[in-house]
């Protein structure tokens, strides 16, 4: 029992406490780097790092920072780690770098970080709290990759920039739908996600 307690942290938010499609947080970076499923991939384990390890750091120094400057200690760690991300994103794929340009940076301020932060690394330990980032993390990411691989299968015939359609597909009329990639379709994938989940969780309607 004290097990399954343990993990609630990282088990909600993959599901019924999801921070993209239950909390509605985190929508624009959704919208905007979903067009390709290696962009969303690359996105997810930059803030999922980010998260794990701020929620770490803030849950070390909970009991030592003012609370009249908590939420600029908080920015100055998660500038701190999403600098040190970039670097090692440029490093590794400068390409995906150049292709999520401003996004990556936005990470700085994106409401899913500050919300854990506020929310759970304040009030917890660093074990709960690293495993609070790491479920949050996921639980974005799950979405990103849902929606990423609808628009690129549909939008470009591609998966990971691999062609899915054989080439006698086109030959006998089939046409990339040019509309999933752009960033409305992105909202109304991420739309009927939504509704999806609430028709399987009942609990979750109002």
């Amino acid at each position: 029992m004290n097990l399954k307690k343990t993990f609630i942290p990282l088990v909600n938010p993959l599901s019924k406490d999801n921070p993209v499609i239950v909390q509605v947080l985190g929508i624009c970076s959704a919208l905007a780097v979903t067009a390709k499923m290696e962009p969303a991939l690359v996105m997810t384990i930059s803030v999922t790092a980010v998260l794990a390890l701020a929620n770490v750091v803030i849950s070390l120094l909970r009991n030592t920072i003012p609370s009249s400057i908590r939420i600029i200690v908080q920015l100055v760690v998660v500038a701190a780690l999403v600098v040190v991300v970039d670097q090692v994103l440029k490093a590794w794929n400068y390409e995906i770098s150049k292709a999520l340009s401003v996004f990556i940076g936005l990470i700085i301020t994106n409401c899913i970080i500050m919300g854990r932060l506020e929310a759970f690394a304040l009030n917890n330990r660093p074990w709960p709290a690293f495993l609070d980032g790491i479920g949050n993390g996921l639980g974005y990411g799950i979405i990103l990759i849902i929606v990423s691989f609808f628009r690129e299968l549909f939008g470009s015939g591609t998966l990971f920039g691999c062609q899915i359609f054989p080439d006698w597909w086109y030959e006998a009329g089939y046409q990339n739908n040019g509309m999933m990639i752009l960033p409305p379709m992105a909202l109304i994938v991420v739309a009927c996600i939504i509704w999806a989940h609430r028709s399987i969780n009942k609990d979750l309607q109002e």
